[in-house]
């Protein structure tokens, strides 16, 4: 669902579009751009489409607006992009908006109630970039690495490597469709980068 469609669904002005647009264009960001989120925004709608209107417009509405303030500082992009988005849902309900708030905030442990059917949609297409084909996997490993090249390539490597243990030690997806479409070729992915950066340990653990 686009982001006009969205927010008149449920009953504001899309106005904020601009300046969506204007932070996902910020020049340090390289996987967490507008296409990202426009990728999010398609597959929660996929995963979402048996719910009701105003149910998939506040999935459309946290999936445009779940990275839209980024600075690879994990905890605190979230809570800031979940209020840009509070502030961006000006006339809209309170209960609209502190769902999509909740939804925001559910990203940073990947987390959220197992009969939660929004989070399910929202999380899983976050993560669909995990099982996509080989080569645009390896083009969002590189574009996060960019995204954290303040880091040394020692530290950055023992906490990829401790992201990627994580992942592959738990089921990545919550709903089966996601678990059918992208599950495997994602423990593929995962597997190879993982096999990559333990390969460069200069410890040999």
């Amino acid at each position: 669902m686009e982001w006009s469609e969205a927010i008149t669904e449920l009953g504001g002005e899309p106005g904020a579009w601009p300046r969506l647009e204007a932070r996902y264009a910020e020049p340090h960001r390289r996987y967490h751009t507008l296409a990202h989120a426009a990728a999010v925004a398609r597959d929660s709608a996929w995963l979402a489409e048996d719910l009701g209107d105003a149910e998939r417009a506040i999935v459309a509405v946290a999936a445009w607006t779940h990275d839209v303030v980024y600075d690879a500082k994990p905890g605190e992009d979230e809570r800031a992009s979940a209020a840009w988005a509070r502030a961006a849902l000006a006339g809209v309900a309170e209960a609209h908006v502190e769902r999509v708030e909740g939804l925001i905030l559910a990203t940073i442990g990947h987390d959220a109630p197992p009969g939660d059917l929004l989070a399910t949609a929202l999380l899983d297409a976050d993560l669909a970039v995990l099982g996509a084909p080989e080569a645009q996997y390896a083009d969002y490993a590189r574009g996060v690495r960019e995204e954290y090249a303040k880091y040394p390539d020692d530290v950055w490597r023992e906490g990829r490597i401790a992201v990627l243990e994580r992942m592959l030690a738990r089921e990545l997806y919550r709903s089966e469709p996601a678990r059918t479409r992208w599950a495997s070729a994602a423990e593929r992915n995962l597997t190879t980068e993982l096999t990559h950066w333990r390969g460069g340990r200069t410890d040999h653990r």
